[in-house]
């Protein structure tokens, strides 16, 4: 008997043997390869990250990656330092196969350096997926690719293989780590002296999820099954202040209360909290997948300042698709927000129970499974296939090492065939969407752009900056929530705000530069700015029917006048199709409104009241003059040129008389000094 137990044990330790020695031999790939080895060969802890150096191969041109390309410079997509640890709550405890976040950094290993890797855009902090529980090795990917599809920002990842410490690990994903960034999610930063009502507003990451990680708990909202843990993921739990943390909690909450009482007013009712579009979005994604852990765990929320509650961005997709590693959870023939486990908070159940919510989720399914479309059945096989042969020879390699994909084939035919179980299910049972298919939208029309002005009097580019909305019709519109929907440019109107019949408006970054500078009052004042570089301007109605949509640039085919050059950018005409660069041309005139007025009227005199200068800024300045309220001159100069900075820090403080002399005439205006 003990002769028997020896002979397997040396068998097992062979068969052990010969795994490692053939995974040890890998010297090359079709993916790139990722080589780190951390200082003095130590092992990655869970925390805190230690140091180490990292080479990543990469062959730009498609061809093979070879190990033997590690000293060679131009073919290495990064060669630096890095900090690495373990990541992971499930993954830890029950696999071998580890997956690991890291930060870059420059070589003083205190400097976070933003980076380029495999592609995507420069940041510091990164994660090598290790597949974790997911024979087919894609559950997460084809999940982020089908999110991107549906426009929706979704973390980037890029396959590869993962040399460590001199021996072989296996197949990875190279993924953004959910984070503030205009590359990932685009919201403002919130620093923690930002507590005022006009700031406390955003931007905020925050997520459902489980506290494993080491994060307190923020609050707890009620589920139909069990409770829901809410974390702060932006600001971080110990950075965030009461007034901040007050304040997201109150949005949750005004969403838990109006979507329970079924209050679907734009004035006040759901559709004046969340953005519909990306709550319906993330619903498609988490539905199709049948994701077991959906909104209870790992799931995101974020929110710009000013900007709506939205949903996403999705994330921890392994378990999905039909399988589930701890059960049988994920099912073809039930709703993953109504299964009697990880259901979520209640607004997720009560969204999809109000009937105008749930037209809008249905017309957004029947759009997506069309021919074609990103629920296409036949197009995700294509790229589940597509996927499969990207990645099947690493796998090979990832269970000679691990052993943890022995079944990859079975279970990737498995869940193409849940796939068309499930579509054809939530096809059948998802209901109509009559009432929500021919909505008709205002005719606004996005007709003036200036994104990128020239400084000009004193004011700075971003202050000239502007947007002009034209009604296009023969009737007043009403305005009441209309919003842009994509992040980046902030702005709701009103409730209760109108448009007459072929009026233009103006929203501008500063209300005050706008009007001494064009002349006229703005409508309103947008939060943040216009992007110099392109921006997806998308006007659209409270429950994200798309109004008007431009996604301007600053490259050819788009005027490149309007780059910074001085002219803005002008819709040739209003039944021009304006999301096409032919549809625009530029234009340089002072005077946006095509109201004439005279020249002595255009005159910024600022700030008022002042302390140390005065700015004066208009056409053709040729002298000013100031008076004291005696009537006595206590400054007079000639100029010859469009702005002025005059030192008042030694007058009197008090109220003067500025006349202002140009080529049209002279204006005068008081002015108080404090």
């Amino acid at each position: 008997m003990k002769t028997r137990i020896h002979l397997i044990i040396i068998l097992v330790l062979i068969f052990v043997f010969a795994l490692q020695t053939k995974a040890q031999n890998f010297t090359s790939s079709n993916l790139p390869i990722v080589i780190i080895n951390t200082d003095g060969g130590a092992s990655i802890p869970d925390e805190p990250k230690i140091g180490a150096n990292m080479k990543i191969i990469w062959h730009q041109d498609g061809s093979r990656n070879y190990l033997s390309d590690a000293n060679t410079p131009e073919l290495l997509n990064y060669d630096g330092r890095i900090a690495i640890e373990r990541r992971g709550s499930s993954s830890q405890d029950f696999l071998n196969k580890k997956q690991y976040g890291f930060t870059t950094y420059l070589v003083d290993d205190t400097t976070k350096n933003n980076v380029s890797l495999l592609g995507m855009p420069e940041e510091h902090a990164w994660i090598l997926n290790s597949l974790p529980f997911d024979q087919t090795g894609m559950r997460d990917y084809i999940s982020y690719e089908l999110s991107r599809e549906l426009g929706q920002y979704a973390p980037r990842c890029v396959y590869c293989e993962v040399m460590l410490n001199n021996q072989y690990n296996g197949l990875y994903m190279l993924v953004e780590k959910i984070k503030v960034d205009k590359n990932r999610v685009n919201i403002v930063k919130l620093s923690p002296d930002e507590n005022s009502p006009a700031n406390v507003t955003g931007g905020y990451i925050t997520k459902a999820d489980k506290t494993t990680g080491g994060d307190p708990v923020a609050w707890t909202m009620p589920s139909y099954t069990y409770s829901t843990d809410f974390i702060h993921h932006y600001p971080k739990p110990d950075e965030i202040t009461t007034a901040q943390n007050n304040y997201i909690h109150s949005i949750f909450n005004k969403l838990a209360n109006t979507s329970h009482d079924n209050n679907e007013s734009i004035q006040n009712g759901f559709p004046s909290v969340i953005d519909i579009p990306t709550f319906v979005d993330f619903m498609m994604i988490a539905e199709i997948s049948s994701n077991v852990d959906v909104y209870q765990l790992s799931t995101f929320f974020h929110k710009d300042r000013n900007g709506k509650l939205r949903a996403g961005p999705v994330w921890d997709y392994n378990l999905a698709y039909g399988y589930d590693e701890f059960g049988w959870r994920s099912q073809y023939d039930v709703w993953q927000f109504s299964n009697d486990d990880n259901e979520g908070p209640e607004f997720w159940t009560d969204l999809f129970n109000n009937s105008t919510f749930h037209c809008y989720l249905s017309r957004r399914w029947n759009e997506l499974t069309q021919d074609g479309q990103p629920f296409d059945y036949q197009r995700i096989i294509d790229k589940i296939d597509e996927t499969n042969s990207l990645i099947s020879e690493a796998i090979t390699r990832d269970n000679q090492r691990w052993g943890e994909m022995n079944y990859h084939n079975y279970y990737l035919n498995d869940m193409k065939e849940w796939l068309s179980d499930r579509i054809d299910w939530i096809t059948a049972n998802i209901g109509g969407c009559e009432e929500c298919s021919n909505i008709t939208t205002p005719p606004l029309v996005i007709s003036k752009i200036h994104y990128h002005p020239m400084p000009a009097w004193g004011f700075t580019e971003k202050q000239l900056e502007f947007i002009e909305i034209t009604n296009h019709g023969d009737e007043q519109v009403d305005l009441s929530g209309i919003y842009f929907r994509e992040l980046g440019l902030t702005y709701q109107f009103p409730y209760g705000s109108t448009i007459e019949p072929h009026e233009a408006i103006w929203l501008c970054s500063d209300p005050y530069a706008f009007r001494e500078y064009y002349g006229v009052e703005a409508f309103g004042q947008y939060t943040r700015d216009l992007s110099n570089k392109e921006e997806n301007l998308v006007l659209a109605d409270a429950w994200g029917n798309i109004i008007d949509l431009v996604h301007y640039h600053d490259s050819l085919p788009w005027p490149m006048a309007a780059d910074g050059n001085g002219p803005y950018l002008k819709l040739i005409d209003l039944d021009y199709d304006n999301s096409l660069a032919e549809s625009w041309t530029t234009e340089y005139e002072q005077d946006i409104s095509g109201l004439k007025h005279n020249e002595t009227d255009n005159i910024c005199i600022y700030p008022n009241p002042a302390k140390e200068t005065i700015n004066i800024g208009t056409n053709n300045l040729r002298h000013v003059t100031i008076y004291n309220t005696m009537g006595q001159i206590v400054f007079s100069k000639a100029y010859n040129e469009d702005h002025a900075v005059i030192n008042v820090s030694s007058f009197t403080r008090g109220v003067y008389m500025i006349q202002v002399t140009t080529n049209a005439g002279l204006t005068s205006r008081k002015i108080v000094l404090e």
